[in-house]
């Protein structure tokens, strides 16, 4: 009797979890809504911006916007450069960066066989758009139909910064969870795997580190220098790997006892090969399950900083600088409405991912013993 061999391959435990993953729902649709809008804030340059996709000028093209998203294939573009008149003096050419909403006015006027194609939403999110021909009202002004979520005090677009702010959280948040996990998870797999004096030791270094009163260090480095993203994500990071260091400590002081670990000692492997081939996988599951929720502790630092004045230096676009300016204008129901909506959407579905993740990575599931 001959035996059939196996007509699919076993599954590793990591592909049983995606796949165990995958059938939650509503975590399995919001990474994908999450993850596909992340994606697509890099276009914004071509979708949200004040620039021009073409522009069409004395026989020749230029590509603005397209210019902006790949800054190494072109650069600036004057008014005078491209025939743009000034509204206030219609006999003098513009001075300045070309207003290309205000070119395609006059293109369309003059019927001369210029034109030009806006981005779909033709508004950039640090524009001062106080001084734009046909803006009507005190800033902030209402949701219309020309600003779809209205403008904020100083007048510029409410939805352009609000979707450039989404992309600037994102990737703030990301990047201090990246960085703190690296660090957090290396010097904690030190001090557990080496245990005895070197633990004791360093875990007394940590715990001063720990005491450090954060909110009081980034308001003194604020005050010191305008703080641009990747400062505050310096700043951050310096912080948020404590309490990577204390799990990771912990899973490998648990792992480093068990039996296959001292199978590995008994046949030679080098402790180099013990600490990243045996026990880092097995300890990386409650790690994973924690990140989807330092993600949400990033998104929402950067908010809190943003909203005591302490976050990215103005005009950078952003939620809490956002929400500053409604608890500033209590009649200017859309600066605490729209930003909080975001915030709210955003921390959902990434709460839900993590729960996702949680489920997913439950080791009971995966168990002999169960």
């Amino acid at each position: 009797m001959t035996t059939q061999p196996f007509k699919d391959k076993p599954q590793t435990v990591f592909q049983r979890r995606w796949k165990k993953f995958k059938t939650i729902r509503r975590g399995w649709y919001s990474f994908q809504l999450l993850l596909g809008m992340y994606l697509l804030s890099f276009l914004l340059p071509v979708l949200v911006n004040s620039k021009a996709l073409v522009v069409s000028h004395g026989g020749e093209l230029f590509f603005p916007a397209i210019e902006e998203l790949l800054p190494f294939v072109g650069g600036y573009h004057a008014a005078k450069d491209l025939g743009i008149y000034d509204p206030r003096r219609p006999e003098r050419l513009m001075r300045g960066e070309a207003n290309y909403r205000l070119a395609k006015s006059q293109y369309e006027v003059a019927d001369q066989g210029d034109w030009v194609l806006l981005t779909p939403y033709p508004y950039h999110p640090i524009e001062n758009l106080l001084k734009e021909p046909g803006f009507d009202g005190r800033p902030p002004t209402a949701p219309d139909s020309v600003h779809w979520l209205g403008t904020d005090n100083r007048g510029r677009d409410v939805l352009a910064r609000l979707v450039y702010g989404f992309r600037i959280s994102i990737t703030f948040a990301l990047s201090v969870v990246g960085i703190a996990y690296l660090v957090g998870m290396s010097v904690g797999a030190l001090l557990g795997f080496l245990g005895g004096r070197v633990d004791m030791f360093g875990q007394r270094i940590v715990e001063i580190w720990a005491a450090l009163p954060f909110l009081y260090t980034v308001i003194i480095i604020s005050s010191m220098i305008s703080p641009s993203l990747w400062i505050l994500v310096g700043i951050l990071s310096l912080f948020y790997w404590i309490g990577i260091s204390f799990y990771m400590r912990g899973e490998f002081l648990r792992e480093k006892a068990k039996d296959y670990v001292a199978a590995a000692i008994c046949i030679g492997e080098s402790r180099r090969s013990i600490m990243f081939k045996h026990i880092l996988p097995n300890a990386l599951t409650p790690i994973v399950t924690f990140a989807p929720f330092a993600i949400v502790g990033g998104i929402a630092s950067l908010v809190s900083l943003d909203y005591l004045g302490f976050g990215l230096a103005p005009p950078t676009p952003s939620w809490g600088e956002l929400m500053g300016q409604g608890l500033s204008n209590i009649s200017a129901w859309h600066l605490v409405l729209f930003p909080m909506g975001a915030l709210f959407a955003t921390l959902l579905m990434v709460v839900f991912i993590g729960e996702a993740v949680r489920e997913a990575f439950d080791p009971k599931v995966f168990s002999r013993l169960r």
